[in-house]
């Protein structure tokens, strides 16, 4: 599908079978149909292939990629292959100086296959157009082209442009040429620079597209290919697909969880960030619940399956990225939308100015002339470039200031934003743990507590361990011990200079000590459980030493991006998976009043749909996959790239710059890119307001109409290029 109308004639060829309600979405090429009537997928597909266009089930993804893929590939190879040909005849055709005896019949040649092959993409939907009744900008470039063609080819062959003594003349009237007596103007060089012009937004487009059909392909990708499973008290490895519920498989260290399951034996600490959005890694043990795609940080488990394929955790999330994606309106073209009008009445036109030739002044050159003039001044050159090319130099500059911007689509939006959802882990902070406080029993130091835990836990993979030898590495440099030994999902022992040192859990940490919690431990205990800090114990030789306590550290610029996008009149939630302690304390360091907490994806997406039914166009800034499906349901999503795959390809604006100033200044880009859009599109079809009587009345030949158009073309180019002034608002553009 080349445009909106494309879309809107299949949907309404899949809507006249009976029993069927159909959506097709342009900017996803894709379908979502619900059916009451026995219907199986090759009907669809030949209803599809009906409609002149072609279509994949959408269980062979593989193919669906390769399609796509493959689309990509075809407009790239007409755009070189055309414009290779178009420069020399642009050159002999516009420079006299350059034009040999007999050039035109080499113009001629190499211009007929950019003609019939490099635009065909566009005479081929101008084609299916045609049957439809309908029109489109792929018409006006298929009419404009063969226009300039075939009249420079009744020129040279019967117009008496063939002589080998031609040379190109401008001239300003219609048939002034025929008056002095010269042979009529040739023209090959619009009908070959049109579809490069054309292509080359194309070929911009299609990567847009492909890119942002890899959500799904990432999100999938989480999934492991094979499983270890324990049949017979033996270890065998198989396919995933070929885990069913009840399953005992085996996850070691480092590994991700095959599937969702319950512990059945082992310890260990389990990071669901990916998936949760929690910061702090969970313990597990017999009978705890484990999540499918996670990563099993420290011990060796087994587990139990209980969710398999589609019933799985991860499966719902796609379902619900799925689901949001296609209920994403498709993208609603102006350029379509205008064309759809614009081509009849140009045909209209172009047929009025022929027959009043013919009948006020009888010449039949000067007759058709006007008509060719007036058609080659409608084609839309710069139509074809305003959006893709303001998009390229808007995209260029956000690059450079570490902004990604997926569209068009994501510039309509973000004029319209009034509220903004940050997810908190990753977003608002870091996403990394870090020492906030040490607390230390009466007439003990605290360098040389955290010390002595950076000992331990340097022989530790665990985020809280190597938050704690990163701390201590400022105060003492760590030293080697000896004897360690680890207890998955509750701590660490080793013995160091004699002392036996004991770091974890701090109920784990007590019991291994058999003591109870002193006051000044309870009191530790409460302030950092009501902070929402993480909390490790440690003690030697049976004697509690103190307690550290670990938070996700908050990005230095975060408060002051939230300031400035109220002051631009955006309101700011925070959203998260953690508790509302930790939720709380984020919040009032970056001046948020307006908090979501404990919310699960399905949640998020529904916090997201509220604030939309209430009015708002609302933007969500993520990096986990658990915000995936509510950066697509957003109406603006905006991913940090620190994170997930999965959220950076859901997502609609993409932060390399991982602080929230950039997200600040993607919403300010955005705007300004699609005012540069703007700006471009009145252009054009102004000056096609004003060109087009100009030359219906013979003011204008088609070569003049030729190269006004080229110059409404470099008018947007130099417009867009504006955008590579645009400053970051923080000074960095890196």
């Amino acid at each position: 599908m080349t445009c909106t109308s494309c879309a809107q004639r299949v949907q309404t060829k899949l809507n006249q079978l009976p029993g069927v309600a159909a959506s097709v979405n342009y900017a996803t090429e894709s379908a979502h149909i619900d059916f009451t009537a026995q219907y199986q997928v090759a009907d669809f597909v030949k209803a599809i292939q009906e409609a002149g266009y072609d279509a994949i089930a959408p269980e062979f993804q593989s193919h669906v990629d390769e399609a796509i893929e493959n689309d990509g590939i075809r407009i790239r190879r007409h755009f070189w292959f055309s414009f290779a040909l178009a420069i020399p005849v642009v050159l002999l055709s516009m420079i006299p100086i350059l034009q040999f005896s007999g050039w035109q019949w080499l113009v001629f040649v190499l211009s007929t296959p950019v003609v019939f092959w490099g635009a065909w993409p566009f005479h081929r939907v101008a084609w299916l157009n045609l049957r439809h009744g309908t029109a489109n900008m792929d018409t006006l470039i298929s009419l404009g082209t063969f226009a300039a063609y075939f009249w420079s080819v009744w020129a040279l062959l019967l117009g008496g442009s063939g002589a080998l003594t031609y040379r190109a003349t401008h001239s300003l009237f219609v048939g002034a040429m025929a008056d002095m007596g010269q042979a009529p103007a040739l023209y090959f060089e619009v009908a070959a620079a049109l579809p490069v012009f054309v292509l080359a937004g194309r070929w911009f487009e299609s990567r847009a597209k492909r890119n942002s059909s890899s959500a799904m392909r990432a999100l999938l990708s989480l999934r492991i290919d094979r499983a270890t499973v324990w049949r017979d008290g033996i270890e065998v490895e198989v396919p995933l697909a070929e885990l069913i519920v009840s399953d005992i498989f085996v996850t070691k260290p480092g590994e991700r969880i095959a599937t969702d399951g319950e512990v059945i034996d082992g310890e260990s600490s389990v990071d669901e960030a990916l998936l949760t959005g929690e910061s702090v890694p969970v313990s597990v043990g017999p009978g705890s619940s484990v999540v499918g795609a996670t990563v099993n940080l420290d011990g060796r488990l087994l587990v139990r399956a209980t969710g398999v394929g589609e019933q799985t955790k991860l499966a719902q999330i796609a379902r619900l990225v799925a689901a949001a994606q296609s209920g994403k309106a498709p993208i609603q073209r102006l350029v379509d939308r205008v064309a759809a009008v614009f081509v009849p009445i140009v045909l209209g036109l172009a047929l009025l100015t022929l027959i009043s030739w013919l009948l006020v002044t009888g010449d039949a050159q000067a007759a058709f002339a006007a008509a060719v003039a007036v058609v080659i001044i409608a084609c839309p050159c710069a139509l074809g470039l305003a959006t893709p090319l303001a998009l390229l130099v808007g995209t260029g500059r956000g690059a450079q200031m570490g902004i990604v911007l997926r569209g068009p689509e994501t510039l309509e939006q973000s004029r319209r934003i009034d509220a903004m959802v940050l997810d908190k882990t990753g977003t608002i902070t870091t996403g990394v743990m870090a020492v906030q406080s040490v607390t230390v029993a009466p007439g003990r130091d605290g360098d040389a507590v955290l010390n002595l835990a950076a000992r331990v836990e340097s022989y530790s993979e665990h985020p809280l361990a190597q938050a704690i030898v990163l701390a201590a590495d400022a105060v003492v440099p760590v030293t080697e011990i000896s004897g360690f030994i680890s207890s998955p999902g509750r701590g660490a022992t080793a013995t160091i200079e004699e002392v036996l040192v004991r770091i974890g859990q701090p109920r784990w940490v007590l019991e291994q000590i058999n003591q109870a919690a002193a006051p000044w431990f309870d009191e530790a205990m409460r302030e950092a459980t009501t902070a929402g800090s993480a909390v490790v114990a440690i003690a030697g030789n049976d004697e509690l030493l103190g307690l550290i306590s670990l938070a996700d550290t908050v990005r230095p610029t975060s408060r002051r991006a939230v300031g400035e996008l109220n002051r631009i009149g955006i309101a700011v939630t925070m959203l998260s998976g953690d508790s509302i302690a930790v939720a709380a304390k984020v919040a009032s360091q970056v001046g948020i009043t307006d908090i979501v907490a404990d919310v699960q994806p399905a949640e998020k997406v529904a916090v997201i749909v509220a604030a939309q039914q209430a009015g708002k166009v609302v933007a969500m800034v993520g990096d986990g996959v658990n915000d995936a499906a509510a950066l697509v349901r957003a109406d603006l999503g905006i991913a940090m790239s620190t994170g997930s795959d999965v959220a950076i390809e859901a997502s609609d604006i993409t932060l390399v710059r991982n602080d929230l100033l950039a997200a600040v200044d993607a919403i300010r880009l955005s705007r300004r890119t699609l005012r540069i859009i703007k700006g471009n599109l009145f252009w054009a079809f102004a000056y096609n307001i004003a060109m087009i009587p100009l030359a219906a009345v013979g003011l204008l030949n088609p070569l003049l109409a030729g190269a006004a158009m080229a110059f409404s073309s470099v008018f947007v180019v130099a417009n867009s290029l504006r955008l590579r002034g645009f400053q970051s608002i923080s000074g960095k553009a890196s």
